[in-house]
Order: C-alpha cells, then sequence, then structure tokens
C-alpha cells in the first residue's frame, strides 16, 4: 500500500449506478436527427418509438409473443403500472433484499394494503431463501439489487408450472444478465442503467398470461389515468406500439436508439454481458488481493455484474463507531471525486456504509483497473488521517 499518487487515471470518471456512463465514443453530436418540435404522435416520432420496442426485442432476445411498451416514471413507473394493474387476484410473495425491494413491499403492503401479502426479507449482502417462494402466488422480486449489488443467481427457482404473475424489476440487470423471459411475466428498466441512457423513461415488457390477466381481471382500487393499461376489457394495443401514455422527450428516445443500436453494432446481449463481466473481474481480481476491502454480496454466486458494492474490512476502520466508518467511506468517495478520478460512488444512503462502482456495459476495462489503483491510493490517505488511537 503505497499513498504515491497514481499516474494514470480514468478516462471516463463516470461509474455512478444511475444514471450511468454514456456508452464509449458518445457525443451530443449523435442526438441531431432527434425530431424536435414535433409531435410524438406524428409519423417521425411514431417511428422512432416503433424502432425503440423494435430493437429493445432485438438486443435483449425478447419473445415475439411479448408485448414491450415505453412508459412514464422510469422503473419506478413501470413497476407501479404492473402492481395497480395486476395485483388482488391472487395472494402475492413480496422479495425484498435492498432498498428498492423494500419500496415494493411499501406500495404492496402500505399502499395497496393487500391483506393476503408475505413479505420475504433478507439483509444486505444476503438474498431469501428463493425455495421458499409460494408460485401460487404471484410474485415480486429485483433481479439485481442496485443498492447492495446483490442479484438471483438465475432463474432455475422460478416454477415452470407456477398459477400466479413473476413481475420482475430488472432495472439493474437488463443487458448485463439474461433474463430468462419465459420465467418471467413482467419485466420493467430503465434507460439509465446498463445502456447509459437518459432518466425518466420506463421500459414494461408483458407475457401473454400478464397480458391475460389485464383481460380478466379489474382491481378493487381506481387507477390513475397513467396506469390504465386496458379500456373494455381489452389491453390498449396501442401503447405497445409506440403509443405511449403520455409524451416522451424524443431527445431522449434518439439517445436510447444511439445506446440499443451500440449495444447491437457489439454484438448484442452476449457482448454487453461480457463487457460487464469482464469489468467485475477487474474489481473481484482487486478484492482478491486487497486486505482492507471486500463485496458486500457474501455469496459469489449472487454478485452482481454491474451495480459493485464493496464494504471497508479493515479491523482498524470496523473498530470504530457506526458513524465514523460511514465518515471513512465518504472520505474515500469523496477524495477520488474531489481528483476527477470517480463520481457518485459512495453507498446508496440506505444500504451499509462502503462504496458501489457501477460495472455494466458502458463502462470501459481500463477505467475500472485504473480506478483500482486510486482506490488504494485514497484508502492510505484517509487511513493516516485516522485518530492515532484508533
Amino acid at each position: 500500500m503505497t499513498a504515491t499518487m497514481p499516474g494514470t487515471r480514468p478516462a471516463n470518471p463516470c461509474f455512478s449506478s444511475g444514471p450511468c456512463a454514456k456508452r464509449p465514443g458518445w457525443t451530443p453530436e449523435i442526438l441531431k436527427n432527434a425530431p424536435l418540435g414535433r409531435s410524438h404522435r406524428a409519423k417521425a416520432g411514431k417511428s422512432k418509438l416503433e424502432q425503440a420496442i423494435a430493437l429493445t426485442r432485438e438486443v435483449l432476445q425478447v419473445p415475439a409473443d411479448y408485448r414491450i411498451g415505453i412508459v412514464p416514471a422510469s422503473d419506478t413507473g413501470a413497476v407501479e403500472m404492473a402492481m395497480w394493474s395486476l395485483l388482488g387476484a391472487r395472494p402475492v410473495d413480496v422479495l425484498a433484499w435492498e432498498s428498492f425491494g423494500e419500496g415494493w413491499v411499501t406500495d404492496a403492503v402500505k399502499q395497496l394494503k393487500l391483506k393476503d401479502a408475505r413479505v420475504l426479507k433478507a439483509d444486505y449482502g444476503d438474498i431469501v431463501d428463493l425455495n421458499s417462494v409460494d408460485f401460487d402466488h404471484d410474485v415480486i422480486f429485483t433481479w439485481n439489487g442496485t443498492t447492495s449489488g446483490v442479484r438471483v443467481p438465475n432463474a432455475e427457482w422460478i416454477k415452470d408450472g407456477r398459477k400466479g404473475l413473476t413481475i420482475c424489476d430488472a432495472t439493474s440487470a437488463a443487458f448485463a444478465q439474461r433474463l430468462e423471459f419465459t420465467k418471467l411475466d413482467v419485466v420493467t428498466f430503465s434507460w439509465q442503467k446498463v445502456l447509459g441512457g437518459e432518466a425518466a423513461h420506463g421500459m414494461l415488457i408483458l407475457s401473454p398470461r400478464a397480458v391475460e390477466r389485464l383481460e380478466t381481471y379489474t382491481p378493487p382500487w381506481p387507477l390513475p389515468k397513467i396506469f390504465r393499461m386496458t379500456k373494455g376489457g381489452k389491453l390498449i394495443d396501442g401503447i405497445f406500439k409506440g403509443e405511449t401514455i403520455n409524451t416522451p422527450s424524443m431527445l431522449c428516445v434518439e439517445d436510447y436508439l444511439d445506446a440499443l443500436n451500440w449495444a447491437k453494432s457489439l454484438g448484442g446481449i452476449d457482448a454487453l454481458i461480457a463487457r460487464a463481466n469482464a469489468n467485475t473481474k477487474v474489481i473481484a481480481d482487486w478484492v482478491a488481493k486487497t486486505h482492507w476491502i471486500d463485496f458486500l454480496a457474501k455469496d459469489p454466486a449472487t454478485r452482481s455484474n454491474t451495480s459493485v458494492c464493496l464494504k471497508v474490512v479493515d479491523p482498524s476502520v470496523t473498530a470504530l463507531s457506526a458513524d465514523a466508518q460511514a465518515a471513512f467511506a465518504k472520505e474515500l468517495a469523496t477524495r477520488l471525486e474531489k481528483e476527477g478520478v470517480a463520481y457518485d460512488i459512495g453507498a446508496y444512503r440506505d444500504a451499509p456504509a462502503g462504496l458501489r462502482i457501477w460495472c455494466g456495459a458502458t463502462v470501459e476495462r481500463t477505467d475500472v483497473e485504473a480506478l483500482t489503483h486510486w482506490l488504494d491510493w485514497a484508502y492510505a490517505q484517509a487511513k493516516a488521517s485516522l485518530p492515532k488511537a484508533a
């Protein structure tokens, strides 16, 4: 461990877990063909929205009989549209092992007030017992916990003959982890994660089973206009053909199209997964040889390859009070931001103190490698500033 400042800086210091780094080579020039000042319902705008849906299907390899819609309010809006529209027909299992999963628990239990909701929780760093999930129930879960760095290892735990629907918040998994759509009835994500798109737009993907539920079940609570996906007992098909519920930003749509075309040019989903895995391996190799840091996710099989969450394990730091440990982790992030080396890598506000480094497909492996040396430098600086008694 040395306090000498490294000589190489990441070319792109954006390691935020959302909004995430733009794709390599991105410039504002790519937005020049956006149909600005035009109605999104006009031919030019609708064509762009249709392209976004078609390319999403192609890159993510979404089955042909699944519907894909662009919806408002980012991933949160997409999840809540699904919950408000689909839940109540059956009991529901809500799984949570980080803050966003906890949010869906709140929606189910405190907002929708579902009397037959069963909550399965795990602490940060762990995951719930997936074998205990009841698939006679509807199931809500987060594929990749953005604030804990814990993901489901695969979809094998989901039963093929399930009676309930599976509602999957996949926002920091889509485009970096392989989603097994035959096991998923609702999939949601936002543009701002793995593809580095802009915020405020969500994607909602529905299986034929989910569409059937929408057309045969009416929830007992009122639905705001922004959540309504049926009319007269039939799916509003236009939502899934580019006729959005509210007005989308055509500038953001143009940016999303650029990201999708970039992903396609690399080789699609396999290439995106490989990039994220390579970035995460750099972190894993560094953690393996570094005594003061470790993954927050305890089981390697459930460690995220996008939102990589880390904790300081140096005994001289863990012996400090919780507030002092949080201050130490914050100092690491602050020093790196001040040097222009890494932006926004502090742990999420509800998560244990530590660091969170985005390793998704838009991040370059060489930048992650350069960052590890700066992390060692920041640690040495922060450690030297601790009171000697510590």
